[in-house]
């Protein structure tokens, strides 16, 4: 009698807070035709993932599972090894280090995820490590705002340190943009690191008086408004956001800003996942694109990791080590 393979993985079958995660062996997944399983080594935990976790907004039920969610465990971003491959599979090999999203399945707070070859995933580049490679979630959501900008323009990144800033000051400069970063006292620093040609202190200045004007003004964290940034934008400006906004009102102007026919408000959704993991590679090869983390935690203490994102006090990544043991120091 043949014993099923298992793996641990980090399993919820309710919505709810961090405790509702649970780490358990289930049965190890093998790859169908045209798919490849990764053996993971690193994985985030990011605001999707918490939000998932909460049902939040609730009308998201509709696509994550009404009553109960459709998927039970959670993690977009991932990095590891490719260990097994399904028929018909000829882009991979097994011992390839590959990195990519899941945003369809989610899966990768676990040991193992299978996904097709055709799905967002690439070849780590040369001289960097698992731990480097779990950059896609947050770039992504980026990716969607900075693609807007065309070469020249001027634009401002409200909340320029999380997971979707950090990323976001790093694109919108490979855009040709001139960007403005907004961060808290403890970011100056980063923020000009990452390339910003100026930065703002919300700490020590209201941002939002500063003199000038943009084409774009992004709010990456969620904790800005419209009415808020309007004194920043030129007549034909454009403001972004991650999130509904304050009563929803981002996305309700959304919808009039679509009618009136001006688009003066989005909420812009990412697409072609495959298509940008495979560009954000080359930018990584090319040393153009790089991850900023926090700090990391072990599968083992992953609702630790929950609990730290959902404070809204995040710099970068949270990583999300898989294949170690123990607790991790930030």
């Amino acid at each position: 009698m043949s014993i099923e393979p298992t793996m641990k993985a980090v399993v919820f079958n309710r919505y709810g807070p961090p405790e509702a995660l649970s780490l358990r062996e289930v049965p190890m997944p093998s790859p169908t035709p045209g798919e490849i399983r990764v053996r993971l080594h690193a994985s985030t935990v990011n605001r999707t993932d918490t939000a998932t976790l909460r049902a939040h907004p609730f009308f998201a039920r509709a696509m994550t599972g009404l009553f109960r969610p459709k998927m039970q465990t959670l993690g977009m971003d991932f990095a590891g090894v490719v260990d097994g491959l399904g028929e018909g599979v000829d882009g991979f090999r097994l011992g390839d280090r590959v990195f990519g999203l899941s945003p369809d399945r989610f899966g990768a707070h676990a040991e193992y995820l299978c996904l097709p070859q055709s799905g967002a995933i690439a070849h780590i580049p040369e001289g960097i490590g698992f731990s480097e490679a779990v950059v896609c979630e947050g770039a992504w959501y980026a990716s969607a705002t900075t693609r807007l900008l065309d070469e020249g323009q001027t634009c401002l990144i409200y909340g320029a340190s999380g997971a979707i800033g950090t990323a976001a000051v790093q694109l919108a400069k490979l855009r040709g943009a001139t960007v403005t970063a907004v961060v808290g006292s403890a970011h100056v620093a980063l923020a000009s690191r990452l390339g910003a040609d100026r930065v703002v202190n919300f700490d020590a200045e209201d941002f939002t008086a500063i003199g000038e004007s943009f084409d774009l003004v992004f709010d990456a964290v969620g904790r800005t408004s419209w009415a808020a940034c309007r004194p920043l934008l030129k007549r034909t400006g454009l403001y972004t956001a991650t999130d509904l906004g304050p009563y929803w009102s981002n996305i309700l102007l959304d919808i009039w800003f679509g009618i009136t026919g001006s688009r003066r408000v989005r909420i812009p959704f990412p697409d072609d996942a495959p298509g940008f993991v495979r560009t954000l590679a080359g930018l990584m090869a090319e040393g153009k694109f790089s991850g900023v983390f926090d700090r990391s935690y072990p599968l083992e203490e992953v609702v630790e990791a929950f609990r730290f994102v959902e404070m809204g006090q995040k710099t970068g990544i949270v990583l999300l080590d898989i294949r170690s043991h123990g607790a991790v120091s930030p």
